[in-house]
């Protein structure tokens, strides 16, 4: 975030004098202590200050790289998943890439009539089974899909950064979200290096707000 001169006053004035009081820190400025109030809020709000009952404010020692690289690591793939873009195990090789056209997706997932994953398709799938002379809409996906235990997927509870390097690592476009059942692993959402970039560009936006 970027901070008012005042604010990077307040956090010099801590620096060398913490712990203080917000009464000493306005003294030094030469205001009110009432004036200072929503300063040292947003201060201590966003980490760079911390307070003590009885004791004062001091400085947290941290910069705001090191805040923002703390904020990054608490995000959950339930704060940034997308709606899952799935086909039924049953569907041709030929609805599949029409789905994938129109959803202008680079991997769709693959359910059973409990909408639990059984598989993933790639555009790499999809254009390996579409050379040759085949009939594309008498080809089931379940006969081209990956499946597991090969299929790399995450918890609603886990971490953004974890999905992230699953995504580098095993080099895909996107991982799908499942949560257990007694059916299986229920679908029920998409994290995608899109929605990792989007996440993290807003980040970075609302920061220097």
């Amino acid at each position: 975030m970027d901070l008012s001169n005042r604010q990077e006053k307040i956090i010099e004035i801590v620096k060398e004098n913490g712990p203080i009081t917000g009464e000493h820190i306005a003294q030094n400025l030469g205001l009110t202590r009432a004036t200072l109030r929503p300063d040292l809020a947003i201060l201590t709000m966003a980490g760079f200050l911390d307070a003590r009952p009885r004791v004062g404010y001091f400085f947290t020692g941290k910069t705001g790289s090191e805040l923002l690289t703390e904020k990054v690591k608490k995000f959950k793939v339930s704060e940034f998943q997308s709606i899952p873009i799935v086909v039924n195990e049953s569907a041709s090789v030929y609805d599949a890439i029409s789905t994938m056209f129109l959803e202008d997706v680079g991997t769709l997932f693959v359910v059973d009539k409990n909408t639990c994953l059984t598989g993933v398709l790639s555009r790499k799938d999809l254009l390996r089974a579409s050379i040759g002379n085949q009939d594309l809409t008498n080809i089931p996906v379940h006969i081209i899909m990956t499946r597991m235990p090969n299929i790399t997927f995450c918890m609603k509870d886990d971490l953004l950064i974890d999905a992230a390097n699953k995504l580098i690592n095993k080099q895909i476009d996107g991982v799908p979200v499942v949560k257990e059942t007694n059916a299986g692993n229920e679908i029920v959402g998409r994290i995608t290096k899109t929605t990792i970039t989007k996440a993290f560009v807003e980040l970075i936006m609302d920061d220097h707000l």
